[in-house]
């Protein structure tokens, strides 16, 4: 499998390229301490040198205090529930109500305030709450608790020793680092480049009416994309709340849209003038380790979805902010004829002639395809290619456009009834969403419930009947090459041989996009987010995988930042409330990491207490290592304590599992045993039990293929094996039993090879009295499972939907089943049902395991489950 093939070129280490200048980056000084900027917060807070919770009076007045303004209600109640008589002396509190408490937080150190800032456009004043955007880079570079996830130079990295295989993951593996830190040390040597990486977005804060906010955001790709894609770190900073208005006294609709776009750029560029300066000479910099840098900070990105990108490049909407590709041809793909991003000369040459009048100011911008906006914000910003810093969006180009317009194409090539009755009827797993009302009706679709139908898309199509007697295989190659795209995209690593994947998947669609014509669905297909795909390899390799840039992470920010923020206000003039609101959140975050570093300080300065002396009598016996399956974690005490074993066969299921034991204990027993052997011992094996402690989940969490600087990320996984019971309202709860992938003794991380199917039917494990009794010269493993098999994969796929197809394997007409170790259990795994051309009603979901005859092994469960079934 060629696939395959470029998974296992993902490296786990890699050969790496440093900057050829050792200036880069260099240190300019180091600080007396490793920990100075948690010992200039001490100075700046007056603290006494003992007193670790200061300014609040004890550990429970600081926890009381951190709770109130991070977790607990509104100013008023919690000042009502301080008046409670005794209350405030129970507890010791330093502050009686809500106002004390906000007193003793404003004195805080903080990070950098909002100013406010009126902006004039078209005789019209409107409020700007902003932050110095150098104090905030200065903030972020200078957090102890990110110092050893900052990256100060950039490097290249190879997945072979030859250096023939590039490899692209965090931002400084990626080409645009290298070729700034190059163009900078022409004029200034030993720089160190932060590169800025902007994000705005409007966003709603009510839920009825249009009160909106528009939060833009900022984070430096100096930190490892492991803290800027977990917004709960506090990589990212608010850097401002722009205007929102919709300036709707300006009744002419050309007039409007440029007077907005004029106020966005206005705001903005007020905001980033500072990087003017900054990025051309320079500034020396602290980061949290107490070194010191000379950092240039540079605009590097914009992350926003297709609207935002439009309005900061200054095009026209329904046109590529990337590339001058015609709008007709919005939907063509040819690899010998891509198009190069826009031309960034053209464009500071038109804006140049502003001086020249209006009539040729318009007339120069329409010649280099942008808007005649005055000044944007990008125009004097040294290093910067705002065409270049255009980059993917998984969220909003994928899910919720590519993909949401492909599930509204299936669902009308293949009726709604028919596409709705499917998605009611897959088999359930712990990451799957069984639809049980189907797809056509849901209305406000998030980008979530586009991922979670992107999983059981491909099974929709598969041998679905289409209008005019149309075969669907041209349909499932054009489903399959588009999720493969997605897929690939969101790798945390890539290589150039996986790029090349991404771009066989983009071309497969197009060769087969022309179904949806076919079927009288498009004419065409000049969609901006559909054309935006082939620019996702060029950004790759300029700033790493498309984890460094997605929305999805800003979109989490809105929460927080925006919509609690307004919550948290009386709802009028709510902007100096909303940033006094988020100014003390920060000051609270920012303490609690204070008193944890104090905390640990003082620990350190203790003595170590002697370890006490350990016996081979007292030692604890060896604990059981997952050998097989990392990441496999089995609760403590089982779910029941004794099932009996007519229990066993009855509501699990498990028909045969007298029978597959007793094989179990002769084949352990006797591992030289040939199957005709233990077939014939296994008549004699008597079972000295008559119930078994059985467990109704097995957990998994399953780190990605490649590891590359310690990433941590991992996709959590469950095996759920329960029968039918019934919920307190006594309503019938269909029972549970998944199916999951079994390693076989040769199975690989990456692969099919070696591994084969199977559905659990009972996890168990034996009393250490029977173990003794069974197995007498050494110990079993601790918890087996009772499985059914399916049959082996075949040596290729189904050549149009590329799935591997399985059936129940069978003996005589019943299931061949097994006791495995739970160790050989990889993980779970979805099997998509064979429908035929209409989905027998009859079948539920909690059934179609037991009255489908013929499955499809999904890919499309997860990403670990796609990167590593292949």
């Amino acid at each position: 499998m060629l696939r395959e093939q470029a998974a296992e070129t993902l490296p786990n280490s890699t050969i790496v390229e440093h900057f050829p200048s050792n200036s880069a980056g260099k240190p300019l000084r180091h600080a007396d301490t490793a920990s100075s900027e948690y010992h200039l917060y001490a100075s700046q807070l007056h603290t006494p040198s003992s007193d670790t919770w200061f300014p609040f009076c004890s550990r429970l007045d600081w926890e009381v205090a951190r709770w109130a303004k991070l977790r607990g209600p509104g100013s008023t109640s919690l000042t009502e529930l301080l008046r409670i008589e005794g209350l405030q002396d129970a507890l010791g509190l330093s502050f009686r109500t809500a106002d004390e408490l906000n007193k003793k937080i404003d004195s805080l150190p903080s990070r950098p305030h909002f100013r406010r800032e009126e902006v004039v456009i078209a005789g019209e004043a409107f409020e700007l709450y902003y932050r110095d955007v150098i104090k905030c880079i200065r903030a972020l570079n200078g957090d102890p608790e990110f110092a050893k996830h900052l990256i100060f130079a950039p490097e290249r990295h190879y997945a072979d020793p030859d250096k023939m295989t590039r490899t692209y993951f965090d931002m400084h593996t990626g080409k645009w680092w290298w070729n700034t830190q190059k163009a900078v040390e022409l004029n200034t040597p030993g720089a160190t480049i932060v590169p800025v990486i902007i994000s705005s977005d409007k966003t709603q804060v009510t839920l009825f009416g249009n009160k909106s906010a528009y939060p833009i955001y900022m984070t430096i790709g100096n930190l490892s994309k492991e803290i800027r894609r977990k917004p709960s770190r506090g990589g990212h900073v608010l850097l401002g709340y722009l205007p929102t208005t919709r300036l709707v006294h300006i009744t002419n609709k050309a007039a409007r849209r440029r007077t907005l776009a004029n106020l966005f750029h206005s705001c903005v560029r007020r905001i980033l003038h500072p990087l003017k300066q900054a990025g051309q000479s320079g500034l020396a910099m602290v980061s949290g380790d107490g070194v010191w840098r000379r950092c240039h900070p540079i605009f590097a990105t914009f992350v926003g979805d297709y609207p935002e990108q439009v309005l900061v490049a200054g095009t026209k909407y329904g046109d590529c902010p990337k590339c001058p590709v015609p709008h007709d041809a919005l939907g063509d793909y040819d690899e010998d004829d891509e198009y190069e991003l826009r031309s960034m000369e053209n464009s500071l040459d038109a804006l140049a002639t502003l001086a020249d009048g209006a009539d040729a100011f318009v007339k120069a911008c329409k010649a280099a395809g942008i808007k005649p906006i005055q000044q944007p914000f990008w125009e004097e910003l040294p290093y910067v290619n705002i065409y270049q810093a255009m980059t993917p969006d998984i969220l909003h180009q994928m899910y919720q456009g590519v993909m949401k317009h492909v599930i509204a194409w299936v669902t009308s090539a293949c009726s709604a009834a028919e596409i709705d009755a499917r998605c009611r009827r897959f088999p359930p797993n712990h990451g799957i969403r069984i639809f049980q009302k189907g797809i056509s009706t849901l209305s406000r679709v998030t980008g979530r419930e586009h991922a979670q139908m992107c999983q059981l898309l491909l099974g929709l199509v598969l041998d679905v009947c289409l209008p005019n007697s149309l075969s669907s295989a041209t349909l499932v190659r054009a489903i399959r090459a588009l999720l493969d795209f997605l897929y690939l995209a969101q790798y945390p690593v890539h290589t150039e041989s996986t790029l090349e994947h991404l771009r066989d998947a983009l071309r497969r669609f197009h060769d087969s996009k022309h179904i949806f014509v076919e079927l009288g669905i498009r004419e065409q297909f000049n969609i901006p987010k559909l054309h935006a795909l082939i620019h996702y390899f060029l950004s790759i390799q300029l700033f790493g995988t498309t984890d460094n840039y997605n929305t999805e992470y800003t979109e989490r920010l809105h929460i927080d930042l925006a919509k609690d923020a307004y919550r948290a206000t009386n709802h009028k003039d709510e902007y100096p409330q909303m940033t006094a609101w988020l100014e003390r959140r920060e000051k609270v975050l920012r303490h609690a990491k204070y008193i944890e570093w104090s905390l640990a300080r003082q620990v350190r300065t203790q003595p170590a207490p002697e370890p006490p002396s350990t016996t081979q009598e007292s030692r604890p016996p060896p604990t059981q290592t997952c050998q097989n399956t990392p990441g496999l974690h089995m609760a403590k005490h089982p779910t029941l304590r004794a099932v009996p074993l007519a229990a066993v066969r009855q509501d699990y299921g498990a028909l045969f599992f007298a029978d597959a034991f007793a094989r179990f204990i002769v084949q352990f027993n006797n591992p030289q045993f040939s199957p005709q052997q233990v077939e014939d011992a296994s008549g004699d094996i008597f079972l000295p039990f008559q119930t078994l402690p059985v467990y109704h989940k097995i957990k998994f969490l399953h780190a990605d293929v490649s590891r590359l600087d310690g990433a941590s990320f991992t996709s959590p996984d469950a095996v759920h094996v329960r029968p039918k019971k019934s919920d307190k309202r006594g309503r019938p709860v269909p029972s549970l039993f998944d199916t999951v992938l079994v390693n076989l003794g040769s199975g690989k991380e990456v692969g099919i090879s070696g591994y084969r199917v199977a559905q659990v039917r009972v996890v168990f494990t034996l009393p250490p009295r029977v173990t003794q009794l069974l197995f007498p010269r050494r110990l079993p493993p601790q918890h087996l499972a009772y499985v059914e098999w399916f049959t082996p994969f075949t040596s290729s796929p189904e050549p149009n939907s590329r799935l591997f197809k399985i059936s129940r394997s069978l003996r005589d007409g019943d299931r061949l089943a097994s006791i495995i170790p739970v160790l050989q259990i990889r993980r779970s795994v979805h099997l998509y049902p064979k429908w035929g051309p209409t989905v027998p009603r009859e079948w539920t979901s909690s059934t179609v395991l037991d009255e489908a005859t013929v499955f499809y092994v999904n890919p499309f469960l997860d990403r670990h489950s796609y990167m590593t079934q292949v």
